[in-house]
């Protein structure tokens, strides 16, 4: 195995690790951790991202793997891992170990609003998961070059991953901070510390644009 193999190999371990440490660290709706908290150390952070950007070809989503996986083989797929998470009073589909999220409540982070949900074919997605860094957004930003392992990693991992308003989520679609922030502002300090944090684990870059918008919040953030 040559050199750049066993570098692949050795980000691919660490990442899985990781992504089952701070699986089980998460809290409800996916808070930043304490160091994460704003102000300078955010300003810092942000500063210390390496410059990225423009649109690269080839992206599709399949690069990031096909659909939702079990990264950290509790038997349940990252989509409702993550409604067993963030959502409240939630109720499971008989038989399934706890497992497949029937039902609960959700106070959407994104526009402060509740939300029942229901598991149904014209219901579901009234409650979407969110990449608080978008796929095609890291694809531009790094994750092209990533192996596929990788990045089916960063696709589930939960640290990335938001129980959200359907509709909300959709708006934003691929957007970075520049132009897509949260409609309630109270929680673009801790998204902005969530979308830096993610850049910062994986190491990826950021436009000036993006820059410039983080770097404003993080001057409000307390």
């Amino acid at each position: 195995m040559g050199p750049a193999a066993l570098v692949v190999l050795a980000i691919v371990v660490a990442l899985s690790l990781w992504v089952a440490a701070r699986g089980q660290n998460a809290d409800a709706q996916g808070a930043p951790s304490e160091s994460w908290a704003g102000g300078s150390d955010l300003t810092s952070a942000v500063l210390a991202l390496p410059a990225a950007g423009g649109s690269v070809a080839g992206y599709e989503r399949d690069a990031f793997g096909d659909g939702w996986k079990d990264p950290d083989r509790n038997g349940c797929d990252a989509r409702n891992d993550i409604l067993a998470r963030d959502l409240t009073s939630v109720t499971f589909r008989p038989g399934t170990h706890d497992c497949v999220v029937t039902s609960g409540v959700l106070r959407d982070p994104y526009t402060a609003t509740v939300i029942d949900f229901v598991r149904g074919d014209s219901t579901s997605e009234l409650v979407q998961i969110d990449h608080v860094v978008p796929l095609s957004w890291a694809w531009n930003h790094g994750a092209a070059v990533w192996d596929d392992a990788t990045r089916e990693l960063f696709a589930n991992d939960p640290v990335n991953l938001l129980a959200v308003d359907g509709p909300t989520n959709s708006s934003k679609s691929d957007s970075g901070p520049a132009e897509w922030m949260p409609p309630d502002p109270s929680y673009h300090c801790a998204y902005a510390s969530r979308f830096t944090e993610v850049l910062t684990e994986y190491r990826l870059g950021i436009d000036d644009a993006d820059r410039a918008s983080l770097l404003d919040i993080a001057a409000a953030c307390a």
